[in-house]
C-alpha cells in the first residue's frame, strides 16, 4: 500500500516540537517497520522528522531537487500508527508539517516538497 503526502504548513503544531534536546536516530538495532519516499522538488536540502507520539525523530538528510528513500523505525508505529512528517530546509527558518496519517509495517509513503 502507498499512501500519497503533500507537506502543509502548521506553523502551531509545530510550538508543540522541542528543539532543546536531541533527537532519537533509526538505526539498524531500532529496526524499520515502513519507508517514507521523499521527491524534494525545491532547491533547499531539507532533514527529514517523523514525528510520533510528541517524540520528533530524525529520518535523515533529502538534498534539493532528489529523491531519497528513509526507513521509518517500528517504535514509531507503535500504538495508533498516527504519524506526522516534518521537512526542516537547511538555513531555512520554515518548517512544513504534514497532516497526521496512518501508517502500516510494510507500507511506502510517498512525500512530495513542492518547489517554493
Amino acid at each position: 500500500m502507498r499512501a500519497l503526502v503533500r507537506t502543509l504548513l502548521l506553523p502551531l503544531l509545530l510550538a508543540a516540537c522541542s528543539h532543546g534536546r536531541g533527537s532519537p536516530q533509526v538505526t539498524p538495532e531500532t529496526g524499520a517497520a515502513a519507508t517514507v519516499e521523499v521527491q524534494n522538488q525545491g532547491f533547499a536540502d531539507m532533514t527529514i522528522y517523523v514525528l510520533s507520539h510528541g517524540v520528533r525523530v530524525r529520518l535523515g538528510l533529502a538534498s534539493g531537487h532528489s529523491t531519497s528513500q528513509f526507513p521509518i523505525p517500528a517504535y514509531a508505529l507503535e500504538g495508533d500508527r498516527l504519524v506526522q512528517f516534518l521537512a526542516d530546509p537547511i538555513g531555512g527558518t520554515r518548517e512544513p508539517v504534514t497532516e497526521e496519517i496512518g501508517v502500516d509495517p510494510g507500507d511506502t509513503v510517498d512525500l512530495t516538497i513542492p518547489p517554493q
